[in-house]
């Protein structure tokens, strides 16, 4: 079994892929739920991790990897957004396929919450995804979009309230 020094080129490309393990799903999750497009996501990810990999000692250095490479993932997403910001985005047909089962009548289905998720401005459906869909503190969310706390809290606060007023008037 041959040793390689510590720092080459193979080293930094083990440590990649063993980050892109952990971390893939819940990218392309993330990237969904912002875009609301499965293939559009992919490619959402593709870039994102193609990026991280090409600046992959620098990724490394930072304090939160993950958050590093999510906001890679969001400027990403938000560039899509604003090329093709006329073209309206249908959910996914296919998207039964990882529908969790509900039996409760007073919550929404899941296509008028992507929906309503998609009419959110980019900043705050990231939050929100971010935040609820993703799982992450307020401080990792902040990490992850480049901002402070308060403005996590006041996007999240702004989204709600526009999602609540879109899913009441059933405006999708």
């Amino acid at each position: 079994m041959k040793h390689r020094p510590a720092g080459t080129a193979s080293d930094a490309e083990h440590d990649f892929r063993i980050f892109v393990q952990g971390i893939a799903a819940s990218l392309h999750r993330t990237a969904y739920l912002l875009c609301g497009d499965w293939y559009l996501a992919d490619d959402l990810v593709q870039e994102a991790l193609a990026k991280a990999y090409s600046h992959w000692r620098k990724v490394q250095r930072v304090d939160n990897p993950s958050a590093y490479v999510r906001r890679i993932l969001i400027n990403e997403s938000r560039n899509v957004w604003r090329r093709n910001r006329n073209i309206t985005v249908q959910p996914d047909a296919d998207m039964t396929d990882i529908a969790v089962a509900d039996m409760s009548d007073e919550v929404v289905n899941r296509a008028e919450l992507l929906q309503a998720l998609q009419s959110l401005p980019v900043r705050q459906r990231a939050t929100v995804v971010l935040r609820f869909l993703e799982g992450l503190s307020e401080r990792e969310t902040a990490a992850a979009l480049g901002c402070s706390e308060g403005t996590v809290k006041s996007q999240t606060s702004r989204a709600l309230i526009k999602l609540k007023s879109v899913l009441n008037r059933g405006d999708i």
